[in-house]
């Protein structure tokens, strides 16, 4: 399955504060607020959600086309990417603006106050799907991350333009964008992604209602931190499915692209939605027990383990046969 990846490409910045944000801010004061936290530790790890999704895929066997836009600093960072089974052939890299930074710190309680430079991103607008679809051969998938806005909206024209079915993942820009070009980004969606509170953020920003929602895309997947994830479809009963356990939490940012990358890959390999889910929840288990959104790895036998103890034997032997399956036709391409 040939999946085409838009988005973010960024450099993430983690700070950790070893105490809580709550305690510091003062009721009745919260529109004048001036706050500085002084932190432990700092991490400058590979991120961008497209990067972070495709690092994921990557770990599972496919090869995915990241598509985005980058500055001159990108050749470190493209030749960790290459290393690890992403094409990144379709990414443009911006004469003027620097890449993409993100810059986030973590309290005690994993509570993120989060800034991101947009940079070399702006230019993703310029971008043509058709050009990339064209060197690919073709395309079964394309994910619409959170991106320059007007760049997620001519990804999202392209993709109804060619016929390619895509998933949209808005996340962090449904802050910044306006209803009608949310609306635009969902309606027609394979899969539309989100967390929680960004599912009530988007229903108020299109004027939609839960079951409007589901009624213009495939299904609507909505992560709940702990708590799992949640799937609804059209005539369809809602689907919780549990998270996977961890030994300790040590990073949740880029747990959501973790999630993703499981998803995604167990779609792609003709997993129903349910166990798709669960494979997407023990990527984002691993990713969690990792300090960066790009360190951590998945073995087949870490995978089945974390399926089994979860879901039983049957999930885990289900999944562990799709991954022989497409490893050996890796190997049978790399022998062609």
């Amino acid at each position: 399955m040939r999946i085409v990846v838009t988005g973010s490409i960024a450099t993430d910045h983690l700070m950790a504060y070893p105490g809580r944000f709550a305690d510091h801010f003062v009721a009745g004061h919260l529109d004048t607020v001036s706050l500085s936290f002084l932190v432990d530790d700092l991490e400058v790890r590979r991120g961008g959600v497209a990067a972070n999704i495709c690092f994921g895929l990557a770990q599972l066997g496919v090869t995915p086309a990241l598509v985005g836009a980058v500055g001159k600093d990108f050749d470190e960072y493209r030749a960790w990417l290459d290393g690890h089974g992403v094409d990144t052939r379709f990414v443009r890299v911006s004469a003027h603006r620097h890449t993409s930074r993100f810059l986030c710190t973590t309290d005690l309680d994993q509570n993120q106050i989060a800034s991101f430079y947009a940079g070399a991103m702006q230019e993703a607008r310029e971008i043509d799907l058709g050009a990339v679809a064209t060197g690919l051969g073709g395309v079964d998938l394309v994910v619409i991350g959170p991106n320059d806005p007007d760049a997620m909206v001519r990804h999202t024209r392209d993709s109804r333009a060619l016929g390619l079915p895509f998933a949209a993942d808005p996340s962090q820009q449904l802050a910044r964008m306006d209803g009608a070009s949310i609306r635009e980004l969902v309606d027609g969606a394979a899969y539309l992604f989100t967390n929680e509170y960004e599912s009530v953020l988007l229903r108020q920003s299109t004027g939609w209602s839960a079951e409007e929602v589901i009624g213009r895309v495939g299904a609507w997947i909505t992560t709940l931190g702990a708590e799992g994830v949640r799937v609804e479809r059209r005539d369809h009963p809602p689907l919780v499915v549990p998270a996977v356990r961890v030994e300790r939490e040590v990073e949740p940012t880029g747990l959501g692209d973790a999630f993703r990358a499981g998803f995604l890959w167990g779609t792609s390999v003709g997993l129903g939605v349910e166990r798709a889910c669960q494979v997407g929840c023990a990527v984002a288990a691993a990713s969690l027990e990792t300090v960066g959104t790009q360190e951590y790895t998945l073995t087949e036998a870490d995978l089945r383990s974390r399926l089994a103890h979860a879901y039983g034997d049957q999930a885990a032997t289900e999944v562990e046969s799709r991954l022989r399956v497409q490893a050996a036709a890796g190997a049978a391409r790399a022998s062609d």
